[in-house]
């Protein structure tokens, strides 16, 4: 028998009810009662499964990036880029390769508004033929934080207050009067793009540093950047109120609209690349996840396109059960030391573990599209179908050898062990930078959303003080304009 001929699909449709189990139901209308009118019988066991199913078919909401819209295509390269990774999917120009993105808002619910100001998820699977690579970003080039040890603090102080469940602005300041790292990171949640118009009309960063290797093993650290062809809009909170107030889905739906009449979103990959030799020679440490590289000295450098040209079949398949993890990399493609990124390689698969199973890399939007192998086996939902005898490594019954080796990083690490904050911090000179930056109308803008969070009744003057305190070391004048604001509200 064919075991993957019978699998759950609405390809194979019985032309009758049945259980999960295939037993067919006579009647999926009425309960097993004693008499017309109850109570009802236990023993009715298709009423049971439909019961216990309907019951289970909400799985547990993500963390973060709860609310997300996803679509497929490809990614195509446009520019050889060989003689900086062996990467297999990044070969040759014209090589194409399948995706399914994820876009998303990161701190609130499944059902919140996609108007509300909040970073958005940018999430890319590359299906290689080396295995899956998942490039896990943002639609901002910098984070609040630089030590994933404080990463659940910070989505807690972002989420709503869990007394009351209202998320409060004097939680957010008190938080970040803290981290004085978050100030770069500020000037872009804070900025025009804090909301964006839709998913279309956003750019995606991988936010961290990784590293291209090549055939060579020659090492180079790298960003990502993904600029849509449509160029970059955003909302005002006027606008905002207005596309909010008429539909809360508008990105998902403007998505999903554009993709089923053809007008196909499309993003140009750039990369900035460094060589890890010259990582010392700046005023800031390359690897700090709350610094950009100034596109000055490292320009941006075309890799490829990305389309997205087909919408999910199936909500739920293709956008709930859908998981990434930056720990996901194809040989040619390596991390660097950012504490951030090593913190999100075993975050991102144990949350998807704990939200989908064990076995969550079997479900068809997250496994790959080429052969693999291992010893993984059981645990809950696993439907893989294996009949070999030999589950162990290594047997001489079993064919199955190591890969050949591959180029990777050939760095030496030395160093105490400790726990330390790096030594180039520069926490406020990029902030500053992106402020000056601004044309006068965007940086009052700027300047009455920070006041405006400051001036939460439930803010203290300590941490109002510590805030313009931070603002003024970014830019004197704009730590002189928010004090300014707070002062004419009696704030400060």
């Amino acid at each position: 028998m064919d075991p993957g001929k019978y699998r759950p699909s609405s390809a194979h449709d019985a032309p009758y009810w049945t259980t999960n189990s295939g037993a067919p139901v006579w009647n999926n209308n009425s309960s097993l009662t004693v008499g017309a009118r109850g109570p009802v019988l236990l023993e009715d066991y298709h009423l049971i499964e439909k019961l216990a199913q309907f019951d289970r078919e909400r799985i547990p909401e993500r963390v973060v990036h709860a609310r997300g819209a996803s679509a497929k295509g490809f990614f195509e390269v446009t520019h050889d880029i060989s003689s900086l990774t062996c990467a297999d999917f990044l070969r040759a120009p014209g090589v194409q390769t399948p995706v399914i993105v994820r876009f998303s808002t990161v701190i609130h619910e499944r059902g919140s508004p996609e108007t509300l100001r909040d970073p958005r998820g940018f999430a890319v699977k590359f299906y290689t033929r080396e295995g899956n690579f998942d490039l896990v970003g943002n639609n901002m080039p910098v984070f609040f934080i630089r030590d994933g040890i404080k990463f659940p603090d910070m989505i807690h102080a972002l989420k709503p207050n869990p007394k009351s469940h209202i998320q409060e602005d004097w939680r957010i300041a008190d938080f970040f009067s803290h981290i004085p790292e978050s100030m770069h990171m500020f000037t872009f949640l804070q900025d025009d793009v804090g909301i964006p118009l839709n998913y279309r009309h956003m750019e995606g960063f991988g936010v961290h540093t990784y590293t291209l290797v090549n055939k060579d093993g020659r090492v180079k650290y790298v960003k990502f950047h993904w600029k849509p062809t449509c160029g970059v809009k955003c909302l005002l909170e006027d606008e905002a109120v207005v596309v909010g107030g008429s539909n809360h889905s508008h990105a998902t739906q403007d998505l999903y609209d554009s993709i089923a009449k053809g007008d196909y979103p499309e993003w140009a990959l750039m990369i900035q690349i460094m060589d890890p030799a010259d990582e010392h020679k700046f005023d800031f440490d390359p690897l700090d996840v709350t610094k950009t590289w100034p596109e000055d000295i490292f320009p941006l450098q075309p890799v490829g396109r990305m389309v997205l040209n087909k919408n999910p079949d199936n909500f739920f398949n293709e956008n709930e059960q859908l998981a990434f993890c930056p720990a996901l990399i194809v040989p040619g493609v390596g991390y660097s030391d950012d504490k951030m990124l090593q913190t999100r390689l075993f975050s991102y698969a144990d949350t998807q573990r704990h939200r989908l199973g064990p076995n969550y890399l079997m479900l068809p939007a997250n496994a790959p599209k080429c052969a693999h192998h291992n010893n993984h086996h059981d645990g809950f939902m696993n439907f893989m179908h294996r009949d070999e005898e030999v589950n162990y490594f290594p047997s001489r019954f079993d064919p199955v050898r190591h890969a050949e080796k591959y180029p990777g990083n050939p760095a030496r690490i030395s160093g105490q062990r400790e726990k330390a904050i790096i030594d180039k911090e520069n926490n406020f000179g990029q902030a500053g930078a992106r402020w000056r930056s601004f044309d006068p109308a965007r940086r009052e803008r700027f300047v009455n959303r920070i006041a405006g969070m400051l001036a939460h009744p439930r803010c203290s003057q300590e941490v109002r003080r510590v805030w313009v305190g931070y603002l003024s070391q970014c830019d004197a004048s704009l730590g002189q304009k928010v004090a300014a604001k707070l002062t004419a509200n009696n704030a400060l």
